[in-house]
């Protein structure tokens, strides 16, 4: 089995990949995008975990369901959203092995048997593998959002890729939804940044992102953090080999990207 990336990706706005009209248009290349994400792998994976950027929890936590329930946490969108499916299997083995793995690693973690997929999780997956049969296991982040700890929590996971297992951080890069056409040179400033932080080894990536929100465009971009947190974990479960951008797009006039740690 060929060792997996970890991926940090664009959700997108809520349900927006599934409308019609000026809303999906906005979002028509970032579609495009996770529906190439197939192609950009080396095989196809065995089982997701996905960190989404919807789910904060006081312990790290995995959803432990065979069959979890949708989450459609979004507001003010045709009704018809509300009833898209994806019946896709979870993993309970795959749950309990990432939580002993955290762990393992000193943190503590926890497998919820209750919670569902959230927006973060069914639709980007949706897009990226419409078939629905590979086997999802969705992450929380910590709710402290610290960005150094959800860099170790991606070291401690890094192993599952040598199991088959495609790790995804969803969240998006620039995430000021007030702000959208405002903020675009900072946008743009904040992701030559980001760039420039992701080329370094797991040790450089962990320190230059924890002073993510000292980076030119920033807070701009992020009035609060927990879009950008997946992307530490992400960076976290690579290796030593600098990060690849994947993508690099926009929604509207702002900047929005994908990465890659192999």
């Amino acid at each position: 089995m060929s060792r997996m990336p970890s991926i940090y990706i664009p959700h997108g706005g809520g349900p927006s990949f599934f409308m019609t009209g000026e809303r999906k248009q906005q979002y028509q290349a970032t579609e495009d995008f996770l529906r190439s994400i197939q192609q950009l792998l080396p095989a196809k994976p065995l089982a997701i975990l996905l960190v989404t950027s919807h789910w904060e929890a006081q312990i790290p936590s995995f959803t432990g369901r065979a069959h979890p329930d949708l989450i459609y946490d979004y507001f003010g969108f045709p009704p018809e959203t509300y009833e898209l499916q994806y019946p896709a299997p979870g993993q309970p083995e795959l749950a309990q092995h990432a939580a002993k793995l955290i762990v393992q690693s000193g943190l503590p973690a926890f497998v919820d048997n209750e919670h569902g997929w959230d927006h973060g999780v069914f639709i980007p997956l949706k897009v990226m593998y419409s078939e629905a049969k590979i086997p999802v296991v969705a992450m929380s982040l910590q709710e402290s959002l610290n960005p150094e700890l959800h860099s170790h929590m991606g070291r401690a996971l890094r192993s599952l890729r040598d199991e088959g297992v495609l790790i995804v951080g969803s969240g998006m890069s620039y995430h000021n939804l007030r702000y959208f056409a405002e903020n675009a040179d900072e946008s743009f400033a904040f992701h030559d940044w980001l760039d420039a932080a992701l080329e370094g080894t797991w040790e450089e990536r962990c320190s230059r992102l924890g002073q993510w929100h000292l980076a030119p465009g920033g807070r701009a971009s992020h009035p609060r953090e927990e879009h950008l947190l997946p992307l530490m974990v992400a960076s976290g479960a690579g290796s030593d080999l600098p990060g690849r951008v994947m993508w690099r797009g926009a929604i509207g006039p702002s900047c929005i990207g994908a990465w890659a740690f192999d």
